[in-house]
């Protein structure tokens, strides 16, 4: 790959590709798929056309995947969203690598708005959403727009986890696209 930056980003996709799919039990030992055709497996997205539609599929989430060192939180979060939607899914959030630590140590970061759709989907109250999965706010002056909470892929493994075990209309065992 010529591009460095784009380099770091697949190194970064596919880092949290396989977090995640480890911790779910989707993978053997080796990191292959137990089930190659199910809906469930966490993917790194093949670009079609020109709708961009995010960097994993993590169903329900897309995931759009950051390895830099200048955030741009508010930006990513919309373009995660927007990408969500081309995608067909519900949820667009934002994994970004943190330097020196573990993928589990990475920051996930959503908008309010995903935050509580996430929350109300899970029939959970909010201080057991925001403790059980280690969300903290960030408020960025009086724009709610800018507003957004952040967790580590760790707690994200769990989310997600749970959100398909108790969601009726979570990620069936079928392929999914």
């Amino acid at each position: 790959m010529a591009n460095p930056n784009k380099a770091k980003g697949t190194q970064w996709e596919s880092a949290v590709r396989d977090y995640l799919n480890g911790f779910l039990g989707l993978v053997d030992e080796r990191g292959k798929f137990l089930d190659p055709m199910n809906g469930a497996n966490v993917r790194r997205a093949a670009q079609e056309g020109s709708k961009d539609v995010g960097d994993i599929h993590a169903a329900p989430f897309v995931l759009e995947a950051k390895n830099t060192s200048s955030p741009a939180v508010p930006t990513w979060i919309r373009q995660a969203e927007v990408e969500a939607g081309h995608a067909g899914f519900p949820y667009g959030i934002v994994v970004r690598k943190v330097r020196g630590h573990s993928v589990a140590m990475g920051r996930v970061h959503v908008s309010v708005r995903t935050w509580t759709r996430i929350r109300l989907a899970l029939g959970m109250p909010t201080q057991e959403f925001a403790a059980l999965y280690g969300w903290s706010v960030s408020l960025r002056g009086l724009d709610t727009s800018r507003w957004y909470l952040t967790t580590t892929v760790r707690d994200l493994a769990h989310l997600v986890g749970d959100y398909r075990r108790n969601v009726p209309s979570g990620v069936s065992g079928r392929a999914v696209r």
